[in-house]
């Protein structure tokens, strides 16, 4: 069963049309990395599905019935942009004041468990406005998961987190699946993204350019042979004659695309009086595969 469906979505702000006939497909259990530049759909595309923006037309279905059922919405936890705290109040009693908008039975307990999902355990008498960025987006969390949602939509629940905030983020969307929910969460952050994402949307211009599961990213990825040697400037002369793609990256390598055997590049090279010091293969990330994607698309 699909967590969402969703076909020829549009919305128009005045003449402006932010989404132009979307459509997306959501898996029921995954996390869906929802991917795209500024302006492309994203933000629009999940506040139409937390109920946040009525749509200008199209179909929208949650775990196969519409959008506008009661039963439904209710199934569905959400962070855009920010939690929604009062800064002077702690961190257990933003929570206490979700869960009576929510009406829950049981608070105290299911604001524990979600606190110890969070790893917020010890900063429950903590205020708000205290905690740091890290710290708020897992509380922000906490607050859509109260009610034990089966949808839960992240918009940027990553950016402007260091590396340990980032782990930990990365632990909490994946138990988060292990509790049953489906996860959309939209980052910038791909490096990060495809270390959890077991589906990708990837959009432009308003429409879903791209739908892939995480092993068929990787079937998709480009492969490439990084080198070292004495001379790179004439090594990458030389490579552009034989070759289509030759790019340097960030840690000084040169990197030859889509080549069967790397020991050709190591002859050819040899023949015209250069020595290889350090060769690998590897594979393009999601990172280089959307900007691979986004360039093809453009041309178009």
């Amino acid at each position: 069963m699909n967590a969402i469906e969703i076909k020829n979505l549009t919305k128009n702000f005045g003449e402006k049309q932010a989404l132009k006939g979307l459509n997306m497909t959501v898996p029921a259990g995954s996390i869906y990395g929802f991917i795209g530049e500024n302006g492309s759909g994203k933000s629009t595309t999940e506040k139409i599905i937390c109920g946040l923006l009525h749509p200008t037309s199209g179909d929208v279905k949650i775990f196969g019935k519409p959008l506008t059922d009661a039963e439904t919405r209710a199934k569905i936890g959400v962070l855009i942009e920010s939690p929604g705290c009062f800064p002077n109040m702690t961190v257990w009693n933003n929570l206490m004041l979700q869960a009576a908008n929510l009406g829950l039975e049981n608070p105290e307990e299911e604001i524990r468990k979600m606190l110890k999902l969070v790893r917020m355990e010890g900063a429950a008498g903590n205020k708000y406005k205290n905690c740091s960025l890290g710290m708020k987006q897992r509380i922000g969390i906490a607050m859509a998961l109260l009610g034990s949602p089966e949808l839960l939509v992240l918009d940027e629940p990553i950016n402007g987190l260091d590396a340990d905030g980032m782990r930990i983020m990365r632990e909490v969307l994946v138990d988060v699946t292990k509790h049953g929910a489906t996860v959309i969460v939209s980052s910038h952050i791909l490096g990060e993204l495809e270390k959890v994402a077991t589906h990708y949307g990837i959009v432009r211009g308003g429409k879903m350019i791209k739908e892939m599961t995480a092993e068929e990213l990787d079937a998709s990825c480009r492969t490439y042979v990084a080198l070292q040697a004495s001379d790179m400037y004439k090594t990458k002369n030389v490579l552009c004659r034989e070759y289509t793609r030759v790019e340097e990256d960030e840690s000084g390598f040169l990197r030859v695309y889509d080549v069967e055997k790397p020991e050709n590049i190591v002859t050819y090279l040899y023949k015209n009086g250069i020595v290889v010091t350090e060769i690998k293969t590897a594979k393009i990330g999601l990172e280089e595969y959307y900007i691979d994607l986004m360039k093809e698309t453009g041309a178009k």
